[in-house]
C-alpha cells in the first residue's frame, strides 16, 4: 500500500521482509486482509507503509481504522507524503494516525519533480521515534553536505511564507477541484477507474483507455505519444494500473489550460473512433504514427490516409503555439532495457 516502489525497496534494503496487503475492487485497502496479516506478523510487525490519499486518487475512508489495526498489533504507520498536495491546510497526517511522514517538497511545496536531487523535505515523527531522526545524537545531519540538497529549501520557505495558511489551503482545494473537473469532463469517454463513495476523486484520477485495444488496437502509449502532437507531455502512464493514465493537474493550471488538455483528450478519442469506424487503418493512423516531427510532415512523399494538417495541427490553438517533437516514435520499452552509447568513437 505504497505510492512508490522505492518505499518497499528501501524497507528491503534495511533488512525487512515485505508483506503485501490486498486491495478491494474499488481501490480501497482490504481491511480484513490487513487484520489477518497484522495478526500473523504481530510478533515482528515493524510498520505499515500507506499513502493518503491513495495512489488510486481516492481519499481512503478507512485510514484511521487502518492505522488503529497496525498500532494494535505493535507496528508503526509510515505515511508516504507524495500526496500532501491534497492534505495541506485541510488535514494532518498525525490526526489520521501516522507515526512517520515525509513531506515531498516537489509539487506540494513549489519544487519541480526531481528538484535537482537528492530528494529533500521534512520528516515528521511521533516522539517515540525522534531519536532516530537525522540530526539526533545517533544519526548525523542529512540537510547539510554531502548528503543533502539544502539549497532547495529557501524556495519552499518563500512559497510557504508568501502563500500563508489560507493560501496553502486554497491551493489544496484547487488541486482537488482541478482533478475532479478533468474527471467529469473526460470521464464519459475515458472512464475514471476509481472514485470515492460520493463519485469524486482526490487530487488525481486514473482514466482507463484499455477498451480501445479491442476496438481500435489503440494502446495507452499511442495516446501518450499523440498528446505530444497536441502540445502536451503525457500524464503518468501505466502507474499504478498498467495501461492507464494517471492525471494529476495540481493547483497550478488555469481553467483554460485544463480545458485545452481535456479538449485534446476528447479529440484523441474521436480520432480513435474514426479507426473504429474503419475510416483509418489500425496500423496507419495519427495515433500509431505519433508524434509527428517537422521532418516527417514536410517530407516529399506522404502516403498516410490522413492529411499532413491532421498530423501536425489537429487542434486550432496549435496554429498559434506549436511544440514540435524533435524525435518520432521510438520503442521506449526496448530502449529502457538496452543501453546505447551516443559518444563519438574513441578512434
Amino acid at each position: 500500500m505504497s505510492a512508490h516502489g522505492t518505499n518497499p525497496a528501501s524497507a528491503a534494503m534495511a533488512g525487512m521482509n515485505i508483506v503485501t496487503v490486498a486491495c478491494l475492487e474499488d481501490g480501497d485497502i482490504d481491511l480484513e486482509d490487513l487484520k489477518k496479516k497484522a495478526e500473523e506478523h504481530k510478533s515482528d510487525l515493524a510498520a505499515l507503509m500507506v499513502t493518503y490519499p491513495s495512489t488510486h486518487g481516492v481519499f481512503e475512508e478507512g485510514i484511521k481504522d487502518i492505522c488503529q489495526i497496525v498500532h494494535g498489533h505493535g507496528g508503526f504507520v509510515y505515511m508516504d507524503g507524495a500526496n500532501m498536495n491534497a492534505q495541506v491546510g485541510l488535514c494532518r497526517p498525525g490526526d489520521l494516525g501516522a507515526d512517520v511522514c515525509h513531506l515531498n517538497l516537489h509539487k506540494t511545496f513549489c519544487i519541480p519533480h526531481g528538484g535537482g536531487g537528492p530528494g529533500m523535505g521534512p520528516i515528521g515523527v511521533v516522539k517515540e521515534l525522534a531519536s532516530f531522526l537525522p540530526g539526533s545524537k545517533a544519526v548525523p545531519a542529512v540537510s547539510s553536505a554531502p548528503w543533502g540538497s539544502a539549497s532547495i529549501l529557501p524556495i519552499s520557505w518563500m512559497y510557504i511564507r508568501m502563500m500563508g495558511p489560507d493560501g496553502l489551503a486554497n491551493a489544496t482545494k484547487n488541486a482537488i477541484l482541478n482533478a475532479n473537473y478533468i474527471a467529469k469532463r473526460i470521464g464519459e469517454q475515458f472512464p475514471v477507474l476509481f472514485k470515492g463513495k460520493n463519485g469524486l476523486v482526490a487530487h488525481e484520477c486514473i482514466v482507463d483507455p484499455r477498451a480501445l485495444k479491442s476496438t481500435a488496437d489503440i494502446l495507452v502509449d499511442d495516446i501518450a505519444k499523440r498528446l505530444m502532437d497536441y502540445g502536451f507531455h503525457a500524464p503518468t502512464v501505466s502507474f499504478p494500473v498498467v495501461a492507464t493514465l494517471m492525471i494529476e493537474p495540481t493547483e497550478s493550471e488555469s481553467k483554460a489550460e485544463l480545458d485545452r488538455f481535456c479538449d485534446a483528450m476528447l479529440a484523441i478519442r474521436e480520432e480513435a473512433r474514426r479507426i473504429e469506424k474503419g475510416e483509418w487503418s489500425k496500423t496507419d493512423n495519427p495515433l500509431k504514427n505519433a508524434p509527428h516531427t517537422v521532418e516527417s510532415v514536410v517530407a516529399g512523399a506522404w502516403t498516410h490516409p490522413y492529411s499532413r494538417e491532421t498530423a501536425a495541427y489537429p487542434a486550432a490553438w496549435l496554429r498559434e503555439r506549436k511544440f514540435w517533437p524533435s524525435v518520432g516514435r521510438v520503442d521506449g520499452a526496448y530502449g529502457d532495457r538496452n543501453f546505447f552509447c551516443s559518444c563519438s568513437a574513441l578512434s
